[in-house]
């Protein structure tokens, strides 16, 4: 368990999905451009079995802002996009309201 101080290290914010890309080395990611509140960053996403390009551009999604920046596959990811996955499926998790990007997740 976590403390609710520990939780509130976490900055979970909603973004803008500005661009999808292939990753030049894996066939499962993707690598997305998000708009964090006027911050642009890209993040590596591995949801390319649950969703098409066109799908996600233009989509809001939570992402967690201050998670440490990580390499993968040879690209720098700064941030993760937030999902929700069983077995079979996978769903980025979306506000259900039309929310400017950088609004605070609490």
């Amino acid at each position: 368990m976590i403390s609710f101080d520990e939780f509130k290290k976490l900055s979970i914010k909603v973004a803008k999905i500005k661009e999808v890309k292939d990753h030049p080395n894996a066939d499962k990611l993707y690598v997305i451009k998000v708009d964090i509140g006027g911050e642009e960053r890209e993040v590596v996403a591995g949801i390319k079995k649950a969703y098409k390009p066109e799908e996600l551009e233009g989509k809001l999604v939570v992402v967690l802002e201050n998670m440490e920046p990580a390499t993968i596959r040879g690209v720098e990811s700064k941030g993760m996009i937030l999902a929700a996955s069983d077995s079979e499926k996978m769903a980025v998790i979306c506000p259900d309201k039309d929310m400017p990007s950088g609004a605070t997740v609490k």
